[in-house]
């Protein structure tokens, strides 16, 4: 396994390998957990050499959020990207990626206007731009992202499409621990207690998933569902519940298509994310 720290290594480097390899690359901030392992499994799958970047993008971090705190063990995930097989680990310093007098961020509007986008400002702007970045270094043909982040996915699918990004972006399903809790690096910020009451996400959207499955197509009724859910035991902030247009994220009053339920709340200080589709398929 091969760890290039500079860009223009691993330009250099993915120059070679495209002239007759494919090229999968899983974008992470590092702190793996068997969500990431699952997604450079899907890497290989796919492509004849696997990439993984860690990289804590400080452009995606708001002024009042955990940058500092944000949990890092490279030792350990070399250690995990090892036992995978994993070919190359792309791990630049913020230097590297910023270099002084950086001005250049990308934008993708409208979808990031929605679900996360209303209370995290700049947040969108932070992820496409070093995710261009890391498209424009790796050089990758395939790019494998998590479902989980379901609004960062769909701007880095718009982002490449628009911008004619010559890539296929791979989504994969959430990575569930077995409980049903949604894999994520901020899970370790959870205290046992948190953690319990942290499974009240995925039991609403279970519970939103069979009546749905019943028949229920009335958002205000399902959106419903999830707050008595999520209000039933103290310590569960409530940010967001939404249930959107799958590929535009904008609020539907009745599920006529395919729709996303997009949850965000607090648990304890730990802010978590979750979501389901809901579809006739």
């Amino acid at each position: 396994m091969r760890i290039i720290e500079t860009v223009k290594e691993m330009q250099g480097v993915a120059d070679e390998l495209r002239k007759d390899r494919k090229i999968g690359l899983v974008p992470t901030m590092g702190y793996l957990h068997e969500g990431h392992i699952a997604l450079v499994k899907k890497a290989r799958e796919i492509s004849d050499v696997v990439a993984v970047s860690i990289f804590v993008n400080p452009t995606q971090f708001g002024p009042s959020e955990d940058l500092a705190r944000y949990p890092r063990d490279f030792e350990r995930d070399r250690g995990l990207l090892e036992r995978e097989k994993t070919d190359i680990i792309f791990f630049p310093d913020v230097k590297e990626m910023y270099p002084e007098r950086y001005s250049t961020y990308i934008q993708v509007r409208e979808l990031e206007n929605h679900l996360c986008g209303k209370t995290r400002t700049g947040h969108f702007i932070g992820v496409a731009t070093v995710v261009s970045k890391l498209f424009n270094i790796v050089k990758p043909h395939f790019a494998v992202f998590g479902q989980k982040d379901y609004q960062q996915l769909k701007i880095i699918e718009r982002m490449v499409r628009d911008l004619n990004m010559d890539l296929k972006v791979v989504p994969y399903p959430t990575v569930r621990e077995p409980d049903g809790l949604a894999m994520s690096s901020r899970n370790t910020y959870l205290s046992p207690a948190e953690r319990e009451k942290a499974l009240l996400i995925y039991a609403s959207m279970k519970k939103v998933e069979a009546l749905f499955k019943a028949g229920q197509r009335d958002v205000s009724v399902l959106r419903e569902e999830v707050k008595q859910v999520l209000s039933s035991e103290e310590g569960v902030q409530i940010e967001y519940i939404t249930i959107s247009d799958a590929e535009t994220l904008v609020e539907i009053d009745r599920i006529e298509n395919k729709a996303v339920l997009a949850i965000a709340c607090r648990v304890g200080k730990t802010r978590l994310i979750d979501n389901t589709i809901l579809t006739e398929a």
